[in-house]
């Protein structure tokens, strides 16, 4: 028994400040089209409201036929986060600045959601087209799909920041890829059918706050102020062809202070890019032996990682994985709370991918530009067709005047 027990005079908080919260669909220009390569731009025009990005997500619905554009294909069946594929790129935008954007946001959510995803949270996102033990049935008998997708589990800035923004323009930018093979897999592999995917429509379904009246006062005293807005986004680097050899080194890039790493993402895919025989939302595991991540001259991990598949020597890849969810988002506690999606056997035949924990920095890494370089082991030459990738999850800062709208990035 506590002393709360105890205080029986004490009266029922009831919190009244939000008077309405309804979704609102917003909708690409009227000449919008969604074939290959095209652009997609969703606005959001009125500037008078309250909108809450962070519960946002996105309504996509279509047809998956062959590449003849009439006929229904029984063989071929979405891969898993498959309709992020359909996308090269996603870009939130403020006043007409870009502030956060997603490059192959196949790829990059695939690794993100692999990370940071829990069991219970990966079942919801089955309405997402998620589904990494069984290809999604997101497609019925005759190719219709519809999915809603969270803008949290597409940009950074919609999982950190969970604000509202207050009285400036918004839209949402998103650009066809160039081929949907990497959308899909042929049941049998050995299938010949190639896809062609009709999207029927596109929407960005807002949630529109209405405050009470005390809280637009106390609202107010911020219309004429920046307003900062702070999160993590994620930068995806990719090597297109790895060399042929066991000693790999990657000048991955050079960046900022504000946007030096916190946490590296690396993993390899051999011969699944634009091929139906295989899935782009797996990942292969190359015959790794050791990752390393240089920032300036400072090394992580500290020690070698001596991995071993053939010898079944992974378990400290899987343990590097789990530790994730603790770190990034704060988990205390024994476990934290911390329960990846992916099983220690899932890990391996679904990854295997190396998460890196750099966001604790020496004060040498702390000044001047930060050089980005990761240097991998492999026992056996690396095959051909094999591309490295690497998810630079980083801070960000920028801060908007909802009076001006002038957009301020540091």
């Amino acid at each position: 028994m506590s002393f709360s027990n105890l205080r029986v005079g004490e009266g029922v908080f009831s919190d009244n400040s939000i008077v309405n919260f309804e979704y609102h669909s917003h909708q690409p220009y009227a000449a919008t089209t969604f074939n290959n390569n095209d652009e997609i731009r969703i606005p959001i025009q009125t500037q008078d409201v309250y909108t809450l990005p962070s519960q946002s997500y996105l309504y996509v619905e279509g047809k998956l036929l062959k590449d003849d554009g009439k006929t229904i294909s029984k063989d071929l069946h979405f891969v898993n986060n498959g309709i992020t594929f359909l996308f090269d790129e996603i870009r939130y935008e403020l006043a007409g600045t870009a502030i956060d954007c997603t490059r192959n946001p196949g790829i990059t959510t695939t690794l993100k959601t692999f990370a940071s995803y829990t069991v219970n949270q990966c079942t919801r996102l089955e309405n997402a087209g998620w589904n990494h033990t069984q290809h999604p049935q997101i497609n019925n008998k005759n190719g219709y799909f519809s999915v809603c997708i969270p803008l949290s589990m597409l940009l950074g800035f919609a999982e950190d920041f969970p604000k509202i923004i207050m009285n400036v323009r918004q839209e949402l930018v998103l650009i066809r890829s160039n081929t949907d093979l990497n959308c899909v897999i042929n049941v049998p592999v050995t299938g010949t059918d190639k896809p062609k995917i009709d999207i029927t429509k596109i929407m960005w379904k807002m949630p529109h706050v209405a405050v009470a009246d005390i809280e637009k006062l106390r609202l107010m005293k911020y219309i004429d102020k920046d307003l900062e807005v702070a999160f993590r986004s994620w930068e995806l680097q990719e090597l297109p062809l790895v060399q042929t050899s066991t000693r790999h080194t990657w000048t991955v890039k050079t960046t900022s202070q504000l946007e030096k790493p916190r946490f590296i993402i690396f993993a390899l895919q051999t011969d699944r890019k634009n091929s139906t025989g295989k899935s782009m939302s797996e990942f292969d595991d190359c015959n790794l032996t050791n990752v390393k991540l240089y920032l300036n001259s400072d090394v992580y991990p500290y020690d070698n990682m001596n991995l071993n598949f053939e010898k079944n020597q992974w378990s400290i890849l899987y343990e590097m994985y789990a530790q994730f969810q603790k770190s990034y988002y704060f988990k205390n506690g024994s476990d934290g709370g911390v329960e990846p999606c992916l099983s220690p056997i899932n890990f391996k035949h679904f990854g295997p991918f190396v998460v890196i924990d750099c966001s604790h920095q020496s004060e040498a890494v702390k000044t001047g530009a930060v050089d980005i370089r990761l240097e991998f082991e492999t026992s056996q030459n690396v095959p051909d067709k094999t591309t490295a990738y690497c998810l630079i999850l980083h801070d960000r800062l920028i801060k908007y005047n909802p009076l001006t709208s002038v957009i301020k990035i540091f």
